[in-house]
């Protein structure tokens, strides 16, 4: 953490984050409110933080649940491989939910949740390679993607803790990973291409085989999630555009709901909630002491801007489990 982020943390309060915090008065047409959790990959304080959707909760900082890494959890060798949290996701194995997260400085982990440890996963991945998002697979291996590693990696998590087996697909500016249960593929979000992998051999021994590689229609890819509301799509971000991918018509579209407002550029993550239809979007934010952070994620439908006044946060999703649709 540099010295402005330091600063910044400096003045925080008990969970990391003063008290505070804006929002639109009144909610827009078009969806409801959810009921939902958003996570966010905080940088100020180094924290993922899970926090209630509704406007009250982050004007006076009710922190659900927050996570580092600590000795405590079993994860003391791997404290200095933490300090610019980049990715939090949330998803399902055995019954048990975890937390997926990596971290520029080198960490990448797969931590149950709300329990906190001990670890299903945990590796450095080293710092010099800025993993940027994780994935874990039906089979209990986790997939890694890295920005100046230039890398995909599939470790065999599901033969050990800290298992560093590894199979390495090359991926210029790696930024974005996701299962994707319907077409039994492992997609990757490169700088510059969109490519789907066939997983094969053994859970011990895997393979990583390319049958999809799509350019995208402009450069600096960044963030890959599925459409919440429709199967057939993936939320696609770049350095310019927002676009929503369909796998049936190999197209990068931009038809969906208030385009106007979301497709902006900087968009750090994008995604929608199911049942209510809200899209929930992190963009950097121009006077933000982290250049690439925002305080202030923003819910599309509800017009609603949630601010946590200090913070730094780099991406903002929905604390939901995609794979359980």
């Amino acid at each position: 953490m540099g010295t402005a982020a330091a600063a910044a943390a400096a003045v925080m309060a008990t969970a990391g984050l003063p008290m505070g915090g804006t929002g639109a008065d009144a909610d827009g047409a078009g969806g409801r409110d959810s009921s939902e959790q958003i996570v966010v990959t905080e940088q100020a304080t180094d924290q993922i933080l899970v926090l209630d959707s509704d406007r009250d909760s982050w004007q006076n900082t009710k922190i659900a649940w927050s996570w580092r890494p600590t000795a405590q959890d079993g994860l003391g060798d791997l404290v200095d491989n933490w300090g610019a949290p980049d990715e939090a996701k949330l998803r399902h194995r055995g019954g048990q939910a975890y937390l997926l997260t990596t971290d520029s400085w080198g960490l990448a982990a797969v931590v149950p949740y709300p329990q906190k440890g001990p670890a299903y996963w945990a590796a450095d991945v080293e710092r010099k390679n800025n993993p940027h998002s994780i994935e874990l697979l039906p089979d209990g291996n986790v997939a890694v993607v890295a920005s100046h590693g230039n890398w995909l990696r599939l470790y065999t998590a599901s033969q050990g803790q800290r298992s560093t087996t590894y199979v390495e697909f090359p991926l210029a500016d790696g930024h974005g990973v996701y299962w994707d249960a319907d077409t039994g593929l492992l997609w990757a979000l490169g700088g510059h291409d969109l490519v789907a992998l066939r997983v094969g051999g053994t859970p011990a021994a895997p393979t990583l085989t390319e049958t999809k590689r799509v350019a995208l229609p402009t450069l600096h890819g960044h963030d890959l999630q599925p459409v919440a509301r429709d199967r057939d799509r993936f939320w696609i971000t770049t350095g310019s555009q927002v676009y929503q991918y369909s796998k049936s018509r190999n197209a990068f579209l931009q038809d969906y709901v208030d385009r106007d407002r979301i497709n902006v550029t900087g968009v750090k993550s994008v995604g929608d909630e199911a049942t209510s239809g809200q899209i929930l979007t992190s963009v950097v934010q121009v006077k933000n002491l982290c250049t690439w952070c925002t305080d202030t994620p923003t819910l599309t439908f509800r017009r609603d801007q949630l601010t946590l006044h200090g913070s730094q946060i780099y991406k903002a999703r929905w604390w939901v489990d995609p794979t359980l649709r």
